[in-house]
């Protein structure tokens, strides 16, 4: 049991436990150089223990940071809280994009994607640069909103339209 873990036979781990509908995938974005421009892609491989291949952090990411998830509806959120029409995903510099799933609610926890097998190591928090890329107000506008970090445990293709299902 991790620290801040509730006993296996609460109610509260029975809840955290209980059905959730999985996601899909919405967005792939690599990162091919620092400060390069991220290229949008409809697939990708991720390599156990290594990341997205042909991302710049590939290999070079900490083990806990080797992939970095965002919802699709949290960039709605970031949009209105900056009282734009939408946020591009490629601005949060995050590699992927779900919609339909919480992924806090993947807290601990391993997930699928395509033939991928990921596990959740994090909150991914912003990072000064936002205020850069977003504006004025663009670091608090993420706060509680940048997704999630995860580790790959098991590599495989990744494609647009995947499912993001809790194992």
């Amino acid at each position: 049991m991790d620290r801040g873990s509730p006993p296996p036979d609460s109610l509260m781990a029975r809840l955290l436990g209980g059905p959730m509908a999985p996601g899909r995938l919405a967005w792939i974005g690599l990162r091919p150089a620092r400060r390069a421009p991220m290229l949008a892609v409809e697939g990708a491989v991720l390599a156990p223990g290594q990341g997205l291949d042909g991302d710049r952090w590939a290999g070079a990411a900490s083990g806990a940071r080797q992939e970095t998830l965002i919802a699709a509806e949290h960039l709605a959120a970031i949009a209105a809280f900056l009282g734009r029409e939408a946020v591009a995903p490629e601005s949060l510099r995050r590699n992927l994009v779900t919609a339909g799933l919480n992924l806090l609610a993947l807290k601990g926890r391993r997930f699928r994607i395509g033939d991928a097998v990921l596990e959740h190591s994090g909150e991914c928090h912003p990072c000064s640069r936002m205020e850069e890329i977003l504006g004025p107000g663009g670091y608090n506008a993420v706060r509680g909103h940048g997704g999630i970090t995860a580790r790959v445990l098991g590599g495989g293709a990744i494609r647009l339209g995947d499912g993001v299902v809790r194992l």
